[in-house]
Parts: C-alpha cells; structure tokens; sequence
C-alpha cells in the first residue's frame, strides 16, 4: 500500500513552479438528509455545520496547509456571507486578489445521506461576476499552473474565462469540471481544450465526457481515446479504487490511502489541491496525484470541505497506517 510513501516524498515539498488559482469562495450550509428529498415532499434535515467552500477555495486551502504559495482570484463581495469567507481566509493567513466587488458572495446547501454522498444545491454571487477589469489584476508568470472550476467555465462568464486562458504565455491550465461539464457548449470547450489542460474527473464524469465525445466508458480506453483526441493529460478519479493517470509520459492506476467515510465535501477539490502541490514541486504525475489521493482521504474523513490537512497531519496518519 502506501504506507511510508509520504514520509518519504513530503520533505521534496518545495515549490517551483508559480500556481494562480482563479475561481470560488462560497458559503456551505452542511445538513444530514436520511433522503434526498422529492416532489411535493417535507423532509427533516439535522444542520451540521456551516463552512467556507468552493473549489477555488479549497484548492487554495489545500496548498497554503502543504506550505505551498499560491496567488489566490477568489472574488470577494460585501455581504453577509462575504465577510464570513473573508474573516475565515484570514485566520487561514489567505487574501484574494479580488476583494470588495459589488455584491455578496454565493452560498450552497449541501445535503449529505448516510452513506456520505453529498448533493449540492448552490446560489450563485460575485464569485460567478468575472469582468476585464478583475482579469486585468491577475500577472500569471510563464510557466505557471493555472487551477480553473467548471462552475465559472460553465457560467455566463466562461467565454471571458477562456479568452484569458487563451492569452496566457507557456502556462499548464489545471482544470476539474466537476458537476458542470455536461453544461459547457462543445464550441467552448472544444476552445478549452485547444489550451491543452491537465483535467480531472470523478468516475461519474468521466462516463459524461465519454458518452460526449462518443469513447467506450471503461478507464483505461477512454483515457486513450482522450489523449488521442486531445493530446492533453487526464486523472480519472476512482474513490478508494485510486485514481488513473494519462500522459504521453506514461498511464497507470495509483492506489487510494484508507479512511473511513465522514461526507464526501471537497474531495474532488482537496485532491485537485494535492495534486497541483506535486506538479508545483516538480514531481511527476504519478507522485502528484499520490498525493492528491492522500489529502483527499483526509478530507473525506472530516467534515466540510475546506478541511485538508498540514504536512505534519499528513505524516502523523501515514505512521497510524
């Protein structure tokens, strides 16, 4: 398994790649539902807790806890829920970019079942409100990675979103469509994809990007057909199955770290945040999504999303393995 691995790989942790990461920060009001509710119906939900998120945030959560830096565009508002985002990035020694835009941040409800599984129900605010004006703030050196969310690509802000990618200069785009991806226009994302982005998908995703792009479902064909097709790398994620890798480097299937299941908020993201520490440090693809898979386990054993751990944490559940 992978037990001493991060003993091993953590104290490489060095950065020296440059990473911007651009999208949410987001309010999340977490509820146990013992159903998803349905038409017409009144269900009970027990509150659990109410946390920052957003996959921006949680990427930029993730790194800043693995000693990573990174220039963090998480549009902030003036509202309620913008000055609850705004005093949470403080005691986690974060600020954003872009601060006091007009409006209040967005939140979501999240209704988590007893198997974990999460179902989110989200309002959008500032965080979904990009203009010239906010991109003109953003200096992205050469060489950069570059995180984006497939909730603001997919927005009405998401042509504006790629035409910055698009004049961007030798940068690598990190992006995980999450949810959305079936809701990006093909011409659009035909436009992404052209950039040649690192992508990250869960195992329900990537059956959505298959049936799209017409490639058989099962991993490893459709991981083959995406390189083909795209001449761009691809992490497929599994759960505890692990998460498959695609490059022209090399494929394979890197297995998950143990944990049990507290809700499944932030996962994606959290081991987005992994995986963009390792790339940033000059580790290998294989290596970077390792780690992901190790910050993810972590999140979802806790609860909320904007949960991902230290180093020290890290180290602390390798030596209990």
């Amino acid at each position: 398994m992978n037990a001493g691995w991060l003993r091993e790989k953590l104290p490489t942790l060095n950065a020296r790649r440059p990473v911007t990461v651009v999208g949410a920060a987001v309010i999340d009001v977490i509820a146990d539902a013992y159903a998803l509710p349905w038409r017409g119906c009144d269900i009970e939900l027990k509150q659990q807790s109410v946390n920052i998120g957003g996959c921006a945030l949680n990427i930029a959560v993730a790194l800043k806890r693995l000693g990573v830096a990174a220039n963090n565009a998480l549009p902030l508002g003036q509202g309620v829920w913008a000055e609850i985002v705004r005093n949470n990035l403080a005691k986690e020694g974060l600020t954003s970019l872009i601060d006091n835009a007009s409006g209040d941040n967005g939140w979501c409800l999240a209704l988590v079942e007893p198997d974990g599984e999460r179902t989110f129900m989200s309002f959008s605010g500032v965080e979904n409100a990009w203009n010239a004006g906010w991109l003109e703030k953003l200096h992205v050196e050469p060489g950069s990675l570059v995180s984006l969310s497939g909730y603001q690509l997919a927005s009405s802000c998401g042509e504006l979103l790629v035409s910055w990618l698009e004049g961007l200069q030798e940068v690598t785009p990190f992006i995980d469509f999450g949810p959305r991806i079936a809701d990006i226009p093909a011409p659009l994302m035909a436009r992404i994809m052209a950039c040649k982005p690192l992508v990250s998908v869960n195992r329900q995703e990537a059956e959505i990007a298959a049936d799209a792009f017409n490639f058989r479902r099962e991993t490893a064909a459709f991981g083959a057909a995406w390189l083909e097709k795209f001449n761009a790398p691809l992490i497929v994620r599994h759960d505890k199955e692990g998460a498959w890798y695609f490059s022209h480097e090399g494929q394979g299937n890197v297995a998950a770290f143990p944990t049990v299941v507290v809700d499944t908020i932030g996962a994606g993201d959290s081991h987005a945040g992994g995986t963009l520490a390792g790339l940033a440090c000059g580790w290998s693809l294989a290596d970077a999504v390792m780690l992901g898979n190790a910050v993810a386990a972590w999140v979802v054993g806790h609860r909320g999303g904007d949960c991902a751990p230290t180093r020290e944490e890290l180290l602390l559940a390798d030596k209990n393995v």
